[in-house]
C-alpha cells in the first residue's frame, strides 16, 4: 500500500497571529526602524512585504500625532510599537458594517491600551480605533500588517456617545 502525503495547493492566508509575529520580528529589526525618516510635522510611512500577501507599513509618528477614528474595513491586523509609546482608543463593539452615518454608543464600550516598544495587539475585521502618540517630545515608530490588503479605511468622529462615519478612502486615495 503507498500512501501520497496531502499537499496544499495553495498557501492559506496569513492569520492575525501570522500577522503580529511579523510585526513583532519586523519591529525588532533596529537597522530597519533606523532607516525610516522622521519628519517633525507629519506622519512619515514606507510600505513593506507583509506575509502571505498581506499589506504591511513602518510608520513613524511625530510626537502628539493620530489617526482619528477609522477601521480597515474586511482586513484583520496587527500593529506592534518599534520605539517610543502609542496609545490606542478602541471599541469592544462590532458596528453595523454599511448603511448608517451615526451610531449612537452603549456605556462600557471604550479601550485604552499603552503600547511601548515591543507591544503590539492584533485585531479583527471592522475593528473601531485611533492611535496616537501621546508624547510632547519624542517620535514613535510602529510596524503594521493587513490582510487581505486594505480595499477601504472607514474614518469617523466622535462626540461623546456618538460615532459619525464622516469618509470613506480607498487605496487609490492614498497613492
Amino acid at each position: 500500500m503507498s500512501v501520497t502525503p496531502a499537499v496544499s495547493t495553495s498557501a492559506s492566508a496569513p492569520t492575525q497571529a501570522d500577522l503580529l509575529d511579523f510585526v513583532r520580528r519586523t519591529a525588532a529589526d533596529a537597522e530597519l526602524i533606523a532607516s525610516l525618516p522622521l519628519d517633525p510635522e507629519g506622519r512619515t510611512w514606507v510600505r513593506l512585504d507583509g506575509p502571505g500577501g498581506s499589506e504591511a507599513w513602518l510608520i513613524g509618528w511625530p510626537p502628539g500625532t493620530g489617526t482619528g477614528w477609522h477601521d480597515h474595513a474586511d482586513s484583520i491586523g496587527a500593529f506592534t510599537t518599534a520605539a517610543g509609546v502609542l496609545r490606542e482608543h478602541s471599541l469592544a463593539a462590532r458596528l453595523p458594517t454599511d448603511g448608517w452615518r451615526t451610531l449612537e454608543l452603549t456605556e462600557g464600550v471604550d479601550r485604552e491600551r499603552l503600547l511601548p516598544a515591543g507591544r503590539g495587539r492584533s485585531f479583527g475585521r471592522h475593528h473601531v480605533h485611533e492611535v496616537h502618540n501621546d508624547s510632547a517630545d519624542r517620535h514613535a515608530v510602529s510596524v503594521h500588517a493587513y490582510h487581505p490588503p486594505l480595499p477601504r479605511i472607514r474614518r469617523y468622529s466622535r462626540s461623546g456617545q456618538f460615532l459619525r462615519l464622516e469618509q470613506v478612502e480607498r487605496p487609490e486615495d492614498w497613492q
